[in-house]
């Protein structure tokens, strides 16, 4: 007669699965919940630090060869699950927090426009939510506001109190100074101006509670950007280029500013990288040069995060506010958007872990 089937063995079946980025077991790391065992059968979830993880279905293929090989185990029910990890909260005392149910703000970054900063920054938000997450886009380019043509959201937020509601579309919960223009409204601002706008996006905007928010700087390094690194308790940046020189000059600058703020840099990924004609599919064009990103990270000591390739629908799609992962899922295009994704999240997961409580903050109604 087989031996019992204990939660020890159990555990102990599972401890030689190791989370790749912790480069710990997922045992030691306390991902393994609700063991029970009832005879032969066996159930157990595998909590996971983000629901973007990429190996989350080797980790649950592993899981259940592991127990089954057991004795006595006739039967292996694996749960996957995942509690999104982000920036520890304000110390008590410190006065209130900043987004204060927002795990983790992404900052997306350009050093100059016209390098598809505002279309990734969308995509990503949208891949981040595939997964499960819950997510929010803030677009804070408040001199050419991009995110209701891109995501096709017209109309007013409404507000309750000095709280203003976002707009929602795909599931994702968006602010834009573009809600609050007409098409004709002229975009005049001054420092103090768009200081006092970004500081109400960030304080009175109720994003409620949220794994990601991701934040759509202008480009460069102006105003608004050094407002926002500033203001909001930022867990990382993104920073979008393209493989020719100039833009990866301007890349350059705002890895730097990032470094100064002491805003960690996830790493760079290269937009509109090469392209691949529809009867040809085994041919990549580099229009704009090849592997000039990549280099531009291994010079800065930071991660590359691949090449995102150029497709027309990406152009077509945020013309009529349908991104790229709605209007054409299987895309190449849309599997490295989220790649990206996947390795943003895996990041800030790794990134949280050892983040301080956040300073304090105290921003206040902005009564313009």
């Amino acid at each position: 007669m087989a031996e019992p089937v204990t939660e020890s063995a159990v555990l102990e079946a599972l401890r030689p699965i190791v989370d790749p980025d912790f480069g710990k077991s997922i045992v030691e790391l306390g991902f393994i919940k609700g063991i029970a065992i009832d005879g032969g059968r066996v159930s157990f979830q595998i909590e996971l630090t983000t629901p973007a993880c990429p190996v989350k279905a080797e980790f649950e293929r592993q899981a259940r060869e592991r127990v089954a090989a057991l004795p006595g185990v006739e039967e292996v029910h694996v749960e996957m699950t995942a509690h999104t990890r982000g920036r520890a909260a304000a110390p008590p005392g410190a006065g209130e927090a900043v987004l204060p149910g927002v795990k983790n703000v992404v900052a997306v970054a350009s050093g100059k426009g016209g390098v598809g900063k505002s279309t990734v920054a969308v995509n990503l938000a949208l891949a981040l939510r595939e997964t499960g997450a819950a997510v929010g886009v803030m677009d804070a380019d408040v001199y050419g506001p991009s995110l209701p043509l891109l995501l096709g959201v017209h109309g007013q937020p409404r507000s309750v109190g000095k709280r203003i509601l976002p707009l929602e579309k795909h599931d994702l919960r968006l602010m834009s100074m573009g809600f609050f223009l007409t098409d004709d409204s002229p975009v005049i601002w001054r420092g103090p101006m768009v200081h006092g706008l970004i500081r109400q996006f960030l304080a009175d905007v109720e994003w409620g509670e949220l794994d990601y928010l991701v934040i759509d700087l202008p480009p460069g390094t102006g105003d608004a950007a050094l407002t926002l690194t500033q203001q909001a308790p930022i867990s990382g940046a993104v920073i979008v280029t393209t493989a020719n020189d100039l833009s990866l000059v301007d890349a350059r600058k705002g890895l730097r500013m990032f470094e100064k703020v002491n805003v960690p840099v996830l790493g760079i990924v290269e937009n509109m990288s090469y392209f691949t004609p529809p009867e040809l599919p085994d041919k990549k064009y580099y229009l704009f040069g090849r592997g000039g990103a990549k280099r531009a990270a291994e010079e800065l000591g930071v991660d590359f995060l691949g090449e995102i390739p150029i497709d027309p629908r990406v152009v077509e799609g945020g013309d009529k506010g349908e991104p790229i992962l709605i209007a054409a899922p299987d895309s190449p295009t849309a599997e490295a958007l989220r790649r990206l994704a996947g390795d943003v999240a895996r990041k800030l997961a790794v990134l949280a872990e050892a983040a301080p409580p956040v300073a304090d903050a105290n921003i206040t109604w902005v009564t313009r």
